[in-house]
């Protein structure tokens, strides 16, 4: 066999190094893309994490109306003293007062004695909304009317007598686990609609809306008119204001009755006892004629 005796060609230091280079580009993407795929595992798994967490606290939550005492001895308190006790906490001193401690002491009973029975705010704050749906929803032995229109008027004004009773129920921002009370408000408004010829959707949408009207009329109420208002310093203080030519609706008013009697009015009519049916009744109008322009 010939031997080949060509003279071999020398590796240049440039190959290597370019040779190098790429092979190191390609090693940082790869390194790349594994920290980027470790990264949305690690993401998800957070994710998987916390709505197992979420739920877990959910379905905790939930048990607060299953849970039986597993003692031997009867229980000394029940669900609904607690919340009773809970909601008159409220009714004095604002729902921020309520916390287990100061319950503990309503009830004259230590505070582990009482997460015993309830375990955590959370499931507190289910049975205290719960209590105040309790007396939203019609009561057994009272019947809804068979009109939708007054069912619906009946669930509303149930709904704006408890917020009266209990306006501290307008600050609670979270949204606790649903109750026996919550689903039969809910029942009872769909029972309320039973006579309405509407879509599922649709009769959502009224639910929905008339709640909407009734939370804001109380949030309106509570927050601006629950006091009588000093006229004298409101009517210098809207004076004061028109001397700028910023309000020409509000000038043209004024000019016209007079600003004490304008504003006269305007306080009067803020606090009229009709002012609630009056404007829920043309919600309602408004809504089923809306239905009617649909149908063919």
């Amino acid at each position: 066999m010939a031997r080949d005796n060509s003279p071999k060609r020398p590796v240049s230091p440039t190959s290597d190094a370019v040779r190098q280079f790429v092979l190191d580009k390609a090693t940082e993407k790869i390194d790349a893309k594994i920290a980027q795929q470790a990264d949305k595992v690690a993401v998800k798994s957070a994710k998987h994490a916390e709505t197992l967490d979420r739920l877990a606290a959910h379905l905790e939550t939930i048990d607060v109306w299953t849970r039986t005492d597993r003692g031997s001895r009867k229980p000394r308190f029940n669900r609904s003293d607690i919340a009773a006790a809970a909601i008159r906490i409220a009714d004095a001193e604002g729902f921020e007062a309520v916390s287990m401690r100061r319950l503990a002491a309503e009830l004259d009973a230590g505070t582990m004695t009482l997460y015993h029975y309830v375990r955590t705010k959370d499931e507190l704050l289910t049975l205290v909304v719960d209590a105040f749906l309790g007396e939203v929803v019609v009561p057994p032995g009272q019947r809804l009317p068979r009109d939708w229109r007054a069912g619906i008027t009946l669930v509303a004004r149930r709904t704006r007598d408890a917020l009266r009773r209990h306006p501290w129920v307008l600050d609670i921002t979270d949204d606790p686990s649903i109750g026996p009370n919550a689903m039969r408000h809910f029942d009872q408004s769909w029972q309320a609609l039973a006579s309405l010829e509407a879509s599922f959707e649709d009769k959502l949408d009224l639910i929905t809306v008339v709640d909407e009207y009734v939370f804001g009329f109380c949030l309106h109420e509570r927050n601006n008119l629950a006091g009588d208002a000093n006229d004298a310093e409101m009517v210098d203080y809207i004076g004061a204001l028109l001397i700028d030519d910023d309000y020409p609706a509000l000038a043209g008013m004024v000019s016209e009755v007079g600003l004490e009697r304008l504003w006269s009015r305007i306080h009067t009519h803020a606090r009229g006892a009709g002012r609630f049916d009056r404007n829920l009744a043309r919600l309602v109008d408004g809504f089923e004629s809306s239905l009617s322009d649909r149908r063919p």
